[in-house]
């Protein structure tokens, strides 16, 4: 018998619990039932114990064939898994990826409220697009055309004016039709902004948080990291996070890996399982070039071709997008024409900017890749209870 504990044995002998108890125990794989009993000392039983039944209910049966085979003994497609996702998430592997996300956000919690954060709530229906771009699911609302939010960011730039530390997990969605093994169209994401802050205060807060997030997994997650066969590998990273500048990157990739990519443009997946073979841990990349950053990243004071914005990678992948943010308006509405964006569609957000708002600095996290890179599952739909991409909308 199996439930979010683990599995018990139980035990029915005819003599001892009588035939009606014995008969009822002949059950399918799956049955919901209630067990009451007696439990008893066993030491080759699961957890040590055996559960000898007084009383049994039947409140479900499950079919005899099942479409998955959740023991794990063979291997079912990925896609025919999450259309039976209730039932695959029976599978002790699959559990053992969502007690450790339950542990995860848990101590992201725990840490930024220590911290002094404040949690907040923004909205996920907005009237214009986050950060520009054609990435928007488009919705009725009422008699107008609305999105879907692309993330927190304009909201918790201006909160960060009123409460000065803040953060948000929650969804956010994209609709971009990467079908890669690391991208949905709905993530859940820790964002966090702070107030008087430049892009070192967050790396500083992002290495910490880390770090104790995976201090507290190891502490509290034995069994799920077994269960994943993680235990031996999985990382409790050394702080401080080495930092290379972009262009750093490139005289490395060049250098070491024999890998040319002309400054100024992205560093594809290619050099970046490069980079990895050089750099398999934790590693932030900051001072971008400007034109590969968004609107409301500050400019270098000294090169305006350089943004005060920064990435942070695990290996091959990137897990952060953060950096200091604009906090002058006219400043603001220039860099927004820069970006062929139309200062009038942010107009509530530049008003914001009227009323006294201080330096600040802040960065997004995608909860998805970061237990990826936890539990080491391949697909970062495995990392999501039931996950939205441009081919799959149910269940």
């Amino acid at each position: 018998m199996q439930d979010k504990y683990g599995d018990v044995q139980v035990t029915a002998k005819k003599d001892v619990v009588g035939e009606k108890i014995f008969n009822q125990l002949n059950l399918g794989f799956q049955d919901c039932i209630l067990v009451r009993g007696k439990l008893k000392k066993f030491a080759k039983a699961p957890n040590g114990v055996e559960l000898i039944p007084s009383e049994v209910k039947i409140l479900n049966k499950a079919p005899e064939k099942l479409p998955i085979d959740i023991t794990g003994v063979t291997d079912s497609e990925l896609d025919l898994r999450l259309d039976n996702r209730v039932l695959d998430l029976r599978n002790p592997r699959n559990q053992a990826v969502f007690q450790i996300q339950h542990v995860l956000l848990k101590s992201i919690r725990d840490y930024l409220c220590d911290q002094n954060f404040t949690e907040i709530v923004t909205p996920k229906i907005i009237g214009s697009a986050t950060e520009g771009g054609t990435e928007l699911f488009p919705i009725m609302y009422f008699d107008k055309e609305a999105f879907l939010s692309q993330s927190a960011q304009l909201y918790k730039e201006q909160l960060v004016s009123d409460f000065e530390k803040v953060f948000e997990l929650g969804a956010c969605y994209r609709a971009e039709k990467s079908r890669t093994k690391r991208h949905l169209c709905e993530i859940y994401t820790l964002d966090l902004e702070i107030a008087f802050a430049d892009q070192h205060d967050v790396m500083n807060v992002l290495e910490n948080l880390i770090h104790y997030c995976h201090t507290q997994i190891k502490e509290k997650c034995e069994s799920e990291l077994k269960s994943l066969k993680r235990w031996e590998t999985f990382e409790v990273p050394e702080v401080p996070f080495p930092r290379y500048s972009y262009t750093e990157i490139l005289h490395l990739l060049e250098k070491k890996a024999n890998f040319k990519i002309p400054w100024g443009e992205d560093i594809s997946t290619e050099a970046y399982r490069e980079l990895e073979k050089i750099l398999p841990s934790f590693y932030f990349i900051p001072d971008w070039p400007m034109s590969m950053k968004p609107f409301y990243i500050m400019k270098n004071q000294d090169d305006p071709k350089i943004s005060q914005g920064f990435d942070l990678q695990k290996g091959w992948l990137e897990l952060v997008s953060g950096g200091t943010r604009v906090h002058n308006k006219e400043v603001l509405a220039q860099q927004l024409r820069e970006k062929k964006l139309n200062p009038a569609s942010f107009e509530s957000h530049l008003r914001a900017f009227d009323f006294g708002m201080p330096p600040h600095a802040g960065c997004g996290l995608g909860i998805g890749r970061w237990l990826l890179i936890i539990t080491g599952v391949e697909d970062i739909r495995e990392a999501i209870f039931f996950p939205r991409t441009p081919d799959r909308l149910t269940p």
